[in-house]
């Protein structure tokens, strides 16, 4: 057993959108023969991406799983988004991976996916390679694509591979560690030639660099390699292996998935270089029986244990729960217990997914990526173990949201249909996030991106026939007064039997910002007796929700009752209550009633190169920026902003940096709004009530 499991690949692909991880994919399948005929992801007919949202944008907006046999080893390709609005996604199933291929795409270069996504990768530890793709294309250069690599990564790159040809001419891979040349026909069939004579002196000079970088892991190799000594192909493949699963360097290769040229050689690669669950090693969880953290090392004769690390959302199939086995033996159908959710689950049967099918299995052992269907309370996140023996694991968090809509259904009476399609579409995609805004009575959906949010309102038709409109979500503002004031409010009426009467005096002052409603009873010689007072307290907090310039909650003031007076027989708690709202509404008249806005804290982190545009645009939206940091090779913007002006700043921001730079935001405080914009604000908001 502990053979297969050495066997194992678990290799993830990431980088940008649109560098060809997909074709890569596509390509290596066919190179394998799980299929026979290469798709394209122009066309809308490969066998990664088959959501009809992703053949529609002609992107990965999911991961997506295929298994594969090479050179005696079974690799599962995670075929993972490019797309920043779905990179959340990339995260998540980073955690099942063992290695990755970081894919650079040889005209663009390194995108600024590519760079989230090798610090993805880094979070995890994962060892990886480079395939610098699209060698074939107009404006194509590897050796272009090659420096910005070293540039910018850490560990460094190391070339083990060079391209014959360029552009339309790219036609082969030199293996610089085999130094061997392979010339591909149209059908991508690799056949072994002379080194070409132009590239003889370019081969030495790379040849010479990749010894002695792959001398520098090993201290008798480096020893022998600077006395002179040739080291012979074994021992440098030896140590390339290890000097990548150590993280010391990353290879890079070169190629063309849509020419299926160097596909052959990235798998040897994958094989070769790249870590089985056991060089892996074990993991650490909560050990929910003791205190502490315990190991779970990847063998078979340990207590099972595994992590669910993405759900997919199907209306006729069900939940399909999607996880990796850490540790232990599961079978085709039996029990297991979530510890995240302190239950068993029963499941019928254990699948391996490739591409948009299932294939039901007999078993799954350490490392494996396999699925059930139809789990009642497991989500993203939980672990999956043997009751007997309990362990939890942690799971990494879904990136944070970026931009909120508020969302209804277009036909009437479907409001309970889309809550419940709704937390079927969250189950799937753990990046969305839905909440119920009791102060503007909207539903609001956040997620990464407006990308992100249509694609989750296609689904939703799509999926559960449910359809949805979107708006931008109304700001919370509040209302304060800015000035003490004394009111009365008094409420007489006569009818045919018992009247109504109440009378109140109150002073009303403003309160420092935050601090809300303060009541205070200063009644004496009982001008209104005890059980009303309450009454009239009620009566402003009632009156306060609903405000007086344009029906927002007033915050931020005290009241004291202080006299009135009351009727023997006409006095009621009623009476009382309207006489309160009625003196907190002639008091904030006169008290200098201003609008009240949300300040948001917001971390701004970019290039540097964009700090200039970006402290522009923060000036415009009436910004102020309270401090800037260094983070790496990135600039951070600390800075307060008013929320109505950063309703849509995610795309604004993208356009800005060309996608590099990120943010976050959380509530700060209220200030008041200023008086020519607090105009505007009431008279659409009154005009908005009166429609």
């Amino acid at each position: 057993m502990t053979e297969a499991i050495e066997k194992l690949r678990n290799v993830a692909l990431v980088g940008h959108g649109g560098a060809g991880k997909t074709s890569i994919s596509e390509a290596l399948l066919f190179n394998t023969g799980v299929i026979n005929r290469q798709g394209r992801v122009e066309d809308g007919n490969t066998a990664m991406d088959f959501e009809p949202e992703e053949v529609k944008r002609q992107s990965s907006i999911s991961t997506a799983f295929h298994q594969i046999e090479w050179n005696e080893h079974t690799v599962t390709l995670i075929d993972t988004p490019g797309d920043q609005n779905f990179f959340s996604d990339t995260r998540l199933c980073l955690q099942a991976a063992d290695g990755a291929v970081v894919v650079v795409d040889g005209v663009d270069g390194v995108k600024v996916q590519t760079e989230q996504a090798w610090d993805f990768a880094d979070e995890f530890d994962l060892p990886r390679v480079i395939f610098i793709n699209k060698l074939d294309r107009e404006r194509a250069s590897f050796r272009r694509a090659f420096g910005e690599a070293q540039k910018i990564f850490k560990p460094k790159p190391i070339m083990i591979q060079l391209p014959i040809g360029k552009e339309d001419e790219f036609k082969g891979v030199v293996d610089l560690v085999a130094m061997k040349a392979y010339i591909y026909d149209n059908a991508g069939k690799a056949v072994e030639t002379d080194m070409p004579a132009e590239m003889k002196d370019e081969v030495e000079i790379e040849r010479e660099t990749l010894v002695e970088n792959i001398a520098e892991t090993d201290d008798e190799l480096l020893e022998r390699y600077l006395e002179g000594e040739t080291l012979t192909d074994d021992e440098l493949k030896i140590a390339l292996r290890k000097g990548t699963l150590a993280r010391l360097f990353v290879p890079v290769l070169c190629g063309s998935a849509t020419g299926n040229i160097g596909i052959d050689l990235l798998l040897n690669t994958i094989t070769a270089d790249l870590p089985s669950p056991v060089d892996r090693g074990s993991k650490s969880g909560i050990d929910l029986s003791g205190d502490g953290e315990i190991e779970r090392q990847p063998i078979a004769e340990a207590p099972f244990s595994a992590f669910v690390f993405k759900t997919v959302a199907d209306p006729y199939a069900g939940r399909l729960s999607i996880f990796r086995v850490v540790s232990g033996q599961l079978g085709g159908d039996g029990t297991f217990y979530n510890t995240s959710k302190e239950t068993k689950e029963r499941f019928n049967q254990l699948l391996a997914v490739t591409g948009k099918e299932q294939k039901q299995i007999d078993g799954a052992g350490p490392g494996a990526i396999v699925a059930v269907a139809k789990l009642k309370e497991t989500k993203t996140g939980d672990t999956l173990c043997d009751e007997t023996d309990k362990i939890k694991f942690t799971c990494a968090e879904p990136l944070p949201n970026l931009i909120s809509y508020a969302i209804s259904p277009k036909s009437k009476g479907d409001e309970d249909k889309i809550f419940t399609s709704l937390g079927k579409l969250l189950e799937e995609d753990t990046a969305l996030k839905l909440e119920r805004n009791m102060e503007t009575r909207q539903t609001i959906i956040s997620g990464a991106g407006q990308i992100h949010i249509e694609v989750g309102v296609d689904k939703l038709k799509r999926k559960f026939n449910v359809g949805v409109e979107l708006a931008l979500p109304r700001i919370p503002y509040r209302e304060t007064i800015k000035k003490k004031v004394r009111a009365q409010g008094k409420h007489k009426k006569q009818t045919g039997g018992h009247g109504q009467f109440g009378d109140c005096w109150i002073d009303m002052e403003p309160l420092p910002r935050g601090k809300g409603f303060e009541f205070v009873d200063g009644i004496v010689g009982g001008a209104i007796p005890k059980t009303y007072i309450p009454a009239v307290e009620k009566g402003i907090v009632e009156s306060a929700e609903k405000g007086v310039l344009a029906g927002y909650p007033a915050v931020d003031f005290r009241v004291t009752l202080n006299d009135g007076s009351f009727h023997a027989v006409d006095s009621s708690e009623m009476a009382f209550k309207i006489a309160g709202s009625l003196a907190f509404k002639k008091a904030v008249a006169d008290a200098l009633p201003v609008l009240l806005e949300p300040i948001m804290n917001v971390t701004i982190t970019t290039p540097d190169e964009y700090m200039g545009d970006i402290m522009g645009d923060l000036n415009g939206r009436r910004g102020r920026v309270m401090g800037m940091d260094n983070e790496g090779k990135n600039q951070v913007i600390k800075a307060q902003v008013p929320m109505a002006e950063f309703l849509t700043y995610a795309p604004d921001l993208r356009s800005i940096t060309g996608g590099r730079g990120v943010f976050t935001m959380d509530f700060s405080h209220y200030v008041e709004v200023p008086s020519q914009l607090a105009v505007k604000v009431i008279e659409a908001t009154n005009k908005e009530k009166d429609q």
